[in-house]
């Protein structure tokens, strides 16, 4: 009797399987660049906490200062900010490729063409959850404190991880659009500036008012204040659990999207 061939879906399965293989590997052996992204956030953590602690938390406090609870406001904005710093060397990893030509040699071969970035969108979240642990590790050591159930570490891992996801797919498209690996960098800055303008550092209320309406909406305040809540026990918010979710899966659409069009768009001769 002759085998029963594998169907489509088992192909693209396995094809996602490989292209995740590849991108782990691919992190294994060249680990200075998660070791370089994982840099800024470590040192904005010690930073803002030992060399402005107290006066972040006696503006907190109403003159009060304690620098134990500017480290418990600080460190959900920290993990989400490592976020968007491994999503941009993502970005740059995939302009890599596309210069290399990797990329060229993967669209002429049998295999399914979503799973060239499948496979280096999942080995991103990955990566970073990997690196949250890390980072709150870190956080743990110099007095953060969380006060969430078993339930509510689940539900922030899910966060990060959805955050993760949706910022990946953003930081693919730059990486297939860009012209070699500085520009990634470049066009990717938006993901690592933007945790800066949001309420990872200080409370929106505290920013002057051009800014206060643009740090309340955008992605990243949402998706902090919904973590913080989950992890201090402090309560999420209606409103900005659902911008939190609604942002990521609009992120996540759009970005597939635009990186399934540009992958599958021939190259120019």
């Amino acid at each position: 009797m002759s085998a029963v061939a594998p169907t489509p879906r088992a192909h693209a399965l396995r094809d996602n399987l490989t292209m995740l293989r590849r991108s782990l590997l691919h992190a294994r052996r060249y680990p200075s660049l998660t070791l370089n992204v994982l840099l800024t956030p470590v040192m904005l953590l010690l930073l803002f906490v030992y060399v402005f602690g107290n006066v972040m938390s006696a503006g907190m406090g109403g003159g009060h200062a304690d620098r134990s609870q500017y480290v418990a406001y600080i460190v959900p904005g920290i993990l989400l900010m490592t976020v968007g710093m491994i999503s941009l060397g993502t970005a740059v990893s995939v302009a890599t490729d596309m210069t290399e030509g990797i990329m060229a040699r993967f669209r002429t071969m049998a295999i399914s063409r979503a799973s060239v970035l499948v496979g280096h969108v999942i080995g991103s979240v990955i990566q970073t959850m990997l690196a949250l642990v890390l980072i709150l590790a870190i956080g743990l050591a110099i007095g953060f404190r969380p006060n969430a159930t078993p339930v509510e570490w689940l539900a922030a891992a899910g966060l990060m991880a959805l955050v993760s996801l949706a910022l990946t797919w953003i930081a693919v498209g730059i990486g297939l659009v860009s012209p070699n690996p500085e520009g990634a960098s470049n066009l990717g800055l938006p993901l690592t500036m933007l945790p800066l303008l949001s309420s990872a550092f200080v409370p929106v209320d505290a920013m002057p008012t051009g800014f206060r309406w643009f740090a309340e909406y955008q992605p990243f305040s949402p998706a902090i204040e919904t973590l913080r809540g989950l992890l201090l026990g402090s309560g999420i918010g209606t409103l900005n659990a659902v911008l939190a979710v609604g942002w990521c899966l609009a992120l996540t659409v759009l970005g597939y999207v635009w990186c399934r069009a540009r992958f599958n768009r021939e190259p120019r001769r």
